[in-house]
């Protein structure tokens, strides 16, 4: 059944996410910061741009969100021109971005408040798992928003997981960053260990990568990493983003992250070394520097 939707956010990841809700006949009004981006987007896909996060939201069934950070929401959410100010009583809002858990109660909060529910619902698979309706989605929120929200991002969506109140689908979100900067580490430490024992890392790969050691990092980087190309996924200034996130949340709750935070370190080293914008395996690169 087609919904009246609106799409906050046409970054890497907004752009397709928004596309693949168009094409499944919803009808979708995008706003964007950069008015050529949401240009663009309309001339790609069709659908409606608006002139403010509010007038996008207004008469919508679900509003979705995909920004860079905690003050990007607030900066989309609240305010005369926010879409909060625009969102009609019984409508969902849906934000996608990786944000701490203190925003996404703050924004329950505020939703509550106002007569609509509210879902935190960050997004791991990349831009490709955006371009191709692959994405894994990890929820937090309203049961009932979820329900209404679940066919809808059904067609961007690989695998969704209702995961309780509000803040635990950003909780789940950190976790899923943690284990990829100890994967991405271990495999770094592994590839430097095997070109300093003059060993070819891709036979060595193909040995191991069926077993124990078996991981998407190994089987989609090993071979970009190996040649020096960072080029492919998610950027550093992002992980640090997220990590700062995670550090934040563990000061809170009192985890223990010593890895963790030893990691986050090694992506500071690589952004001065310039890498700010390489990918998230480039982590080779620090161990590498002084070959």
């Amino acid at each position: 059944m087609s919904k009246k939707l609106a799409f906050i956010g046409l970054g890497v990841m907004g752009y397709p996410m928004a596309g693949h809700l168009q094409k499944a006949g919803h009808q979708v009004t995008v706003y964007n910061r950069t008015t050529a981006k949401a240009e663009d987007w309309c001339a790609t896909y069709g659908g409606d741009m608006a002139a403010t996060p509010r007038k996008a939201a207004a008469d919508a069934d679900l509003v979705f969100a995909c920004v860079g950070n905690d003050d990007d929401v607030r900066s989309i959410v609240f305010g005369d021109d926010g879409a909060y100010m625009g969102m009609k009583p019984g409508a969902i809002f849906v934000d996608h971005t990786t944000a701490s858990a203190s925003l996404a109660r703050e924004l329950h909060k505020a939703a509550t408040e106002k007569g609509f529910l509210f879902l935190d619902a960050p997004v791991s698979g990349g831009q490709a798992g955006a371009e191709n309706g692959a994405l894994t989605v990890m929820i937090g929120g309203d049961k009932n928003a979820y329900d209404l929200a679940e066919p809808v991002m059904d067609c961007y969506a690989r695998k969704m997981k209702y995961l309780g109140d509000a803040g635990n689908g950003q909780i789940a979100k950190m976790a899923n960053q943690i284990c990829i900067a100890g994967v991405v580490q271990g495999l770094s430490e592994a590839l430097h260990f095997l070109q300093a024992a003059d060993m070819d890392g891709a036979e060595v790969i193909d040995a191991i990568s069926k077993g124990a050691a078996q991981s998407w990092q190994m089987e989609n980087r090993y071979e970009t990493m190996l040649k020096g190309e960072f080029d492919y996924g998610f950027a550093v200034d992002w992980m640090r983003k997220d990590l700062g996130i995670v550090l934040d949340e563990a000061r809170n709750n009192g985890a223990s992250l010593p890895l963790t935070a030893l990691v986050d370190q090694f992506y500071a080293e690589v952004q001065d070394m310039g890498g700010g914008r390489w990918d998230t395996s480039s982590l080779i690169a620090r161990l590498n520097r002084n070959k």
